[in-house]
């Protein structure tokens, strides 16, 4: 959940700054190669603690909920950069975080 959140984080804090500072920086932000290796990035985390949890509880919600969400986030970098991509990858990162805390909650 953590890294979820620091996941929306980045994408609310590159919003704003680009928004503001717009000459700035653009071209290593919003360069596609970056938010896929962070995509994998995410991809990777997610998918061990999600594996984990399955193994552990049994419960495959979370697993699928958390999938769902990656998915969505993978989505959005076929979104134009217009704001749309930032709100698919909101939402996806906000589903993931659900995954996650359906797998803690299925953990105790």
């Amino acid at each position: 959940m953590g890294l979820s959140g620091l996941c929306l984080v980045h994408c609310l804090a590159t919003t704003i700054f680009f928004a503001s500072i717009a000459s700035v920086g653009g071209v290593f932000l919003e360069n596609h190669l970056f938010h896929e290796i962070g995509l994998i990035i995410a991809i990777g985390f997610a998918l061990v603690t999600l594996v984990s949890g399955v193994l552990s509880h049994g419960y495959m919600m979370p697993f699928a909920v958390g999938s769902f969400g990656l998915g969505m986030m993978a989505g959005a970098l076929s979104r134009p950069h217009d704001g749309s991509e930032v709100l698919a990858t909101m939402v996806g990162v906000a589903v993931v975080a659900l995954g996650h805390d359906l797998n803690r909650r299925a953990s105790h």
